[in-house]
């Protein structure tokens, strides 16, 4: 059985590695886009024109840069199509202190750059989601019963315009290299229960003689 767990879980590390090299392919190859009036591809870099909806501004609670205490700043954006898009406008530092956050919004017309996620299943929650003007995870679900569906399901991380904070998020995409290393470490140990018990055997039947 361990013979086996280990080389089922090498393949499966293995076949991890294959898909986290064709997710980074797509992320490479994603289209620059300007105003885009369909779906972006995961990764694609995208321009959009139009008015935040500054009232409707929500944080994304619990985030830390260079050491710093604070939240991600999440306000939508009605652009001249009038699309209704998620934009996730970077790091406001508000320390330990659990008042309501505030951040300034531009009024009027904007132009904002930024890199598309569609929407990510979030981990555990305990609890509701949002409290007060907090999330706990990222979602397009606090905003719906008010503004309706957003026009596409995910959000932009804006790296570049106005109202634009402090930069923070990276797409989390492991190196397929390190599945690699996983891989060969499970069928390394599959192959040491193998000779263990190839010797174990050898010795209990010379034993038996």
């Amino acid at each position: 059985m361990l013979v086996a767990l280990g080389v089922y879980l090498g393949l499966w590390q293995w076949e991890r590695a294959v898909d986290k090299r064709a997710a980074i392919a797509i992320r490479e190859s994603a289209d620059a886009l300007v105003e885009p009036v369909m779906p972006p591809e995961q990764g694609a870099t995208v321009t959009l024109r139009g008015e935040y909806l500054a009232d409707h501004t929500l944080y994304l609670d619990n985030r830390i840069v260079a050491g710093r205490i604070g939240v991600a700043v999440l306000t939508p954006l009605r652009d001249n199509h009038g699309q209704l898009w998620l934009i996730q406008r970077g790091f406001l530092e508000t320390g330990p202190s659990r008042a309501s956050p505030y951040a300034t919004t531009p009024e009027g017309r904007v132009e904002i750059k930024g890199e598309w996620q569609a929407t990510q299943t979030g981990g555990p929650l305990y609890g509701d989601n949002r409290e007060g003007l907090r999330l706990q995870q990222l979602s397009l679900s606090p905003w719906e019963p008010e503004l309706g569906a957003f026009s596409y399901a995910g959000w932009v991380h804006a790296s570049e315009g106005d109202g634009i904070l402090i930069p923070w998020w990276e797409a989390n995409v492991m190196p397929p290299s390190r599945h690699v290393g996983y891989a060969f470490q499970w069928w390394g140990l599959a192959l040491a229960a193998l000779l263990v018990m190839l010797i174990g055997g050898y010795r209990l039947r010379r034993d038996a003689q």
